[in-house]
Order: structure tokens, then C-alpha cells, then sequence
């Protein structure tokens, strides 16, 4: 069945049985699952760090060409706050990801510590995701760079960085589209 004839398909389905087509037990979910993409529910998160992953490491390089030169990155646990993946050197990465140019990263954690400047990573990186899920443009912020850009959320009790066209302007945009 091509592309076309399964969005054809769609039409045909009712919203429940399309809500299922992409509920965690689906088959899409359970196959990303087993390539090591999603490890948690945050399926936005975890298709940014993928992405970051895959550009830093150079799988691909068809596709991403990287604007500097970029350490391979090992994904951290995925328990650990504010730490996504470290570099061979040491460097710590935390990687957000956001579905469109305009929106806010999750959360960062740990509000004393960083509201004390207390650095919990090197570097940011802000995954900018296209409406097909592609990558749009890739953000790098050192934390001295988060810091000054960060906002506290005092309903959450947290901080986010709001990604904006001055932001994405200012800072290293380590790919685009």
C-alpha cells in the first residue's frame, strides 16, 4: 500500500480507531520503542534527543550537514534531571525539544539550584521539529547562555527557555533546514 492510499484509508476510519493508530500500544509507538527512540511517554522529548543524537554523532550525513564540529554524544540515563547525553570530554547536554519555531522547551529542574547559577550542564541544545516531525533547526546555548534566557514558571516550580525568532537569531543554530 502506498503513502497515498493509506491517508485515503484515514478518511474511511473513525476518530477512535484513529486515535488508537497513535496511542502508545500502537504498532508505530511499540516499533519506535524497539529501535531505541522512545523510552519514555515524552514522545516530542525523545524524538528531539534522537535527532540531536543522530546529527552529533554524524549518522547521517546526507542529511545534516553540521554548521561546526560537533563531539559524538552517548544518551545519559533516563532518569537523570536536567542531563539528556555526554560527550567523550566530558561535557554535559541537555536537549529539549520543541514541536514548532515558537514554543517553550520543557522543563528544567533543580529551580533552587539554578536560580543559586548552580551549572547543571554545559551545553543546551534545542531541537526545533517541523509539522512532519522533521528537524527544522537545532539550537546550541552554553549555560551561561540558558541562564540568561531561561524563565521560571512559578505554577511548575521550574524554568523554560521560550524559543523565539530573537533567540534563534542570537544563538548558534547548529542546523537548519
Amino acid at each position: 500500500m502506498t503513502m497515498v492510499e493509506f491517508l485515503m484509508d484515514l478518511e474511511k476510519l473513525s476518530v477512535e480507531d484513529l486515535l488508537k493508530l497513535i496511542s502508545p500500544s500502537s504498532d508505530v509507538i511499540q516499533e519506535l520503542r524497539k529501535r531505541g527512540v522512545l523510552r519514555t511517554k515524552n514522545i516530542v522529548g525523545e524524538v528531539g534527543e534522537y535527532y540531536a543524537i543522530k546529527f552529533y554523532n554524524k549518522i547521517d550525513t546526507n542529511i545534516y550537514v553540521s554548521s561546526k564540529k560537533l563531539p559524538n554524544l552517548t544518551l545519559a540515563g533516563k532518569t537523570t534531571k536536567n542531563v539528556d547525553a555526554l560527550s567523550r570530554d566530558g561535557k554535559i547536554y541537555s536537549i529539549k525539544c520543541v514541536s514548532s519555531d515558537n514554543g517553550t522547551t520543557g522543563s528544567f529542574w533543580n529551580p533552587e539550584g539554578i536560580r543559586n547559577n548552580e551549572k547543571t550542564f554545559d551545553y543546551l541544545i534545542i531541537v526545533i521539529l517541523d509539522e512532519e516531525y522533521g528537524v527544522d533547526k537545532m539550537l546550541e546555548l552554553s549555560w551561561d547562555d540558558f541562564f540568561e534566557h531561561k524563565s521560571f514558571n512559578s505554577r511548575m516550580n521550574n524554568y523554560n527557555v521560550s524559543v523565539t525568532k530573537k533567540l534563534t537569531e542570537k544563538f548558534k543554530v547548529i542546523y537548519k533546514k
